[in-house]
């Protein structure tokens, strides 16, 4: 990543996937992922999903910018600093997920497989993420809970459910059940699970009639 690294600790408007727009300080730059610092929080950007990086102008320079140099983002390790590894460093941590739509979802990475995260959410429950189109994360504080609940309210423990590493694998085993598909954006990606092969995920929506969606476009699955 030679190029970017001329932005090393320069405050940079980037761009990402969905017309989302930041611009803070970037701190540091890994295997696929980048790390910038908003002004407030700790953006950590997979590099899937940038599409533009500039340095800001100087008369757009504004809080973002950074200067504490003394282990500015925790969750990144010498040498081993990528999107996986990071994943596996929150785990048990309260985190911000930005996933879909307009909406971010709190809570705590329960486990990391091969393309899909378990993500346990106070408001969804157990949710399950496809790694390919989760946007940004941010890591909080060890002090701080979702929503200020206590902690005997939030039992971050990992599903019972019996995972499998890869998503489409761990979809099959909800056919004949409710699910709930991007947070139930839209009507048609709520309904009765038929089948998942070759990619393609086959629903019975609230009317009764059949839709399919390509698993490739699909970003979380819940239960009701």
């Amino acid at each position: 990543m030679a190029g970017l690294s001329r932005f090393l600790d320069k405050q940079v408007d980037i761009e990402i996937s969905g017309n989302t727009n930041f611009t803070g300080t970037l701190l540091d730059i890994g295997q696929d992922i980048i790390v910038i610092y908003d002004g407030r929080h700790f953006l950590y950007i997979p590099l899937l999903h940038l599409q533009r990086m500039n340095q800001s102008l100087p008369g757009d320079l504004n809080e973002g910018a950074y200067t504490n140099k003394e282990n500015p983002h925790p969750e990144t390790q010498e040498n081993s600093f990528s999107y996986r590894n990071t994943l596996l460093n929150i785990k048990g941590k309260f985190t911000e997920v930005f996933v879909t739509g307009d909406r971010s979802i709190h809570g705590y990475v329960t486990s990391v497989l091969n393309d899909y995260i378990v993500f346990f959410s106070p408001v969804y429950k157990t949710l399950f993420i496809s790694m390919h189109h989760l946007k940004w994360l941010t890591p909080y504080s060890t002090e701080q809970t979702p929503y200020t609940l206590k902690s005997s309210e939030l039992p971050v423990v990992p599903s019972n459910v019996p995972l499998v590493r890869n998503f489409e694998e761990q979809l099959k085993k909800y056919i004949g059940q409710l699910i709930i598909l991007d947070l139930g954006d839209i009507p048609n990606k709520v309904g009765l699970l038929k089948d998942v092969s070759n990619n393609i995920l086959e629903l019975t929506n609230a009317s009764g009639h059949t839709v399919f969606w390509k698993l490739n476009h699909l970003k979380t699955m819940h239960l009701p």
